[in-house]
């Protein structure tokens, strides 16, 4: 056995869809962060509801590194369906772990073989028949403890979390994991040279998806109405919040402060997250690529009669309806032209789990403030995998409603005011809600052409002077997004990134350094439009990458629009096959384009 080799390799498991395996692959890796190394797990699922082979690839990195990688050392298969493509991908010295009553010949002789008698060892399971292949997937949880020496008491402690601390589930899950661990003590011999052992730089962190984080982040920030219809993978966001919504938020009477209904489909929604917006009350809906295709006439006139709302979009490849289970950013575009004719939508991008926590909240603010939708964009990626992060902050702030009228302020005014006047040179107006008892209080929500008064019109100089108002409106908005996070020593060469690839972005950098490759500086986008120290961060640099996880560099085509003295600066470094990008990959497609 040559030397060991600690806390820095994947584990992948190979499985069928539906078979229950995500329990045991979650117990695995947050086992594993209880021990305190730094972990990140990646899903890869079919689209269909069960039968369909599936991985997931835990990465364990000392260094703390969470993008994924190609590379998988550590191999397990319970599907004999992939067992041929599963053995293939073992990295020499890896190790590969199969059922037994898996008969396919095993011709390797570079990697470490470890059979497990799956069926033998659920025998005198004490669960319902209808649950022995959900428990078959907790012997491969002993084993790898064994051979890896995960201590049990953390798997314990991983289950106890996953089954929200019931002993009975508990039980019957860790008696086979105990069961199968003793087995590989007295049955295998260790020939591989992978371990892990305990560190300390999980303190203080969490283990939490995108999904969650967001649909937690909007509670905080007072949602009051939610509108949806189920879209991989967006659905878990809207069921996360029919699940916390009535444990958080309900008055000293009990009863529900909130709204939540699913529409008929994507269209329904956006309407009556639109309609409530428009009455006052804090709404969001969210969805993927093709919700967001229908939603695409509302969001023009939520635009145009500039009523408040939120739209999640959990990105999926596309176009039409492309690959549902695998991730992209390839909505970039289509959010930040949104509508018909003139339009531009405000974005916010989150970078972390715990930003789609922030900015599940500050959403909210920043559409009531600015009166307009705000589209938050992130994938797959973020949304449904398992990701370390900084525990959720409480919103900052007080909750910014933006410009509202109320009674005493109309008395003052005596009655005179024009819902889409600007009075004070920042183009955002000043509205009314419905309950305001003021007569003067009310108006008409129109997508048609309309007036300072919020009256029909046709007139040519009134249409350009709501559209040039609705411009500037745009450029406001550049005061109240979240402003970009940028490191800069100076470096000639800028990266430029958002959302889900940030970690192999932060990966890459290093490992160009190792390559001798060019030193960088490195700007994270976290909104549109874009916060002037984005343009100050381009202007200094001699080339910019931009990298995406899109075919057609999405972010670069709107930078270029956005600053077009500086559109030779800019350089695409990116692809969409639906995986999460890897630091190699970067790093190789900044290479490739220095040396040219």
């Amino acid at each position: 056995m040559s030397e060991k080799i600690i806390n820095d390799f994947s584990i992948t498991v190979a499985t069928v869809n539906g078979s229950g395996s995500q329990t045991a692959n979650t117990v695995l890796l947050r086992a594993l962060f209880k021990m305190g190394i730094p972990v990140s797990g990646k899903n890869l699922f079919p689209s269909n509801i069960q039968g369909q082979p599936t991985w997931y690839t835990i990465r364990v990195n000392k260094d703390g590194f969470t993008a994924r990688r190609d590379e998988h050392e550590i191999v397990v298969t319970m599907n004999p369906a992939s067992f041929a493509r599963d053995l293939e991908s073992v990295q020499p010295g890896g190790v590969f772990f199969y059922a037994d009553d898996i008969k396919t010949p095993i011709t390797r002789g570079d990697i470490s073989i470890y059979p497990m008698p799956v069926k033998q060892l659920i025998k005198g399971a004490d669960v319902s028949p209808k649950l022995l292949d959900y428990i078959a997937n907790m012997v491969y949880v002993g084993i790898l403890a064994h051979i890896l020496a995960i201590p049990l008491d953390k798997i314990r402690e991983a289950l106890m979390v996953h089954f929200k601390g019931k002993e009975k589930a508990v039980d019957s899950n860790f008696i086979t994991i105990k069961s199968s661990a003793e087995w590989a003590a007295q049955n295998l011999k260790k020939s591989d040279s992978f371990y892990v052992e305990p560190m300390d730089k999980t303190s203080g962190l969490i283990m939490a998806d995108g999904n969650t984080a967001a649909a937690l982040g909007a509670i905080y920030g007072g949602v009051q109405f939610v509108a949806w219809y189920p879209i991989t993978p967006a659905s878990s966001l809207a069921e996360t919040m029919n699940e916390y919504l009535p444990q958080l938020r309900k008055n000293a009477d009990g009863k529900n402060t909130y709204a939540v209904l699913q529409a008929e489909d994507e269209l329904a929604a956006v309407g009556m997250t639109i309609g409530a917006g428009w009455a006052g009350l804090r709404s969001m809906t969210s969805t993927s690529g093709p919700g967001l295709s229908l939603m695409t006439e509302y969001a023009g006139l939520a635009y145009y009669a500039e009523t408040p709302i939120v739209i999640w979009d959990v990105q999926r490849i596309g176009p039409s309806t492309g690959m549902p289970t695998r991730t992209s950013q390839g909505d970039l575009n289509l959010a930040y032209f949104m509508g018909h004719g003139d339009t531009n939508q405000v974005i916010l991008l989150p970078g972390s789990v715990s930003e789609c926590f922030e900015f599940g909240w500050r959403a909210f603010d920043i559409a009531e403030r600015l009166q307009t939708p705000v589209f938050v964009l992130i994938d797959l990626d973020y949304g449904m995998n398992q990701w370390m992060t900084e525990p959720f902050q409480y919103p900052d702030a007080p909750m910014d409603r933006g410009k509202l009228l109320w009674e005493e302020e109309l008395n003052n005014l005596a009655g005179n005011w024009g819902r889409y006047r600007d009075v004070d040179g920042d183009a955002i107006t000043y509205r009314t809600l419905p309950g305001n008892k003021h007569p003067a209080a009310a108006w008409f929500a129109r997508g048609t052409g309309h007036d300072e008064n919020a009256k029909y019109s046709e007139d040519a100089r009134t249409w350009e002077k709501n559209m040039a108002r609705l411009a500037r409106k745009y450029d406001t908005a550049r005061q109240y997004v979240p402003k970009a996070v940028i490191e800069d020593d100076g470096n000639e060469v800028g990266i430029l990134a958002y959302g889900s690839v940030i970690p192999a972005v932060e990966e890459a950098r290093i490992l160009l350094q190792q390559a001798k490759g060019p030193k960088t500086d490195f700007l994270r986008l976290r909104a549109l439009p874009c916060t002037p120290e984005v343009q100050e961060f381009v202007k200094k640099h001699k080339r910019i990458y931009c990298v995406e996880a899109n075919r057609d560099g999405q972010l670069k085509q709107i930078l270029t629009i956005a600053m077009p003295t500086e559109a030779a600066k800019f350089r695409y470094a990116g692809h969409s096959d639906g995986l999460p990008l890897t630091a190699a990959w970067v790093k190789n497609a900044i290479l490739s384009q220095e040396v040219e």
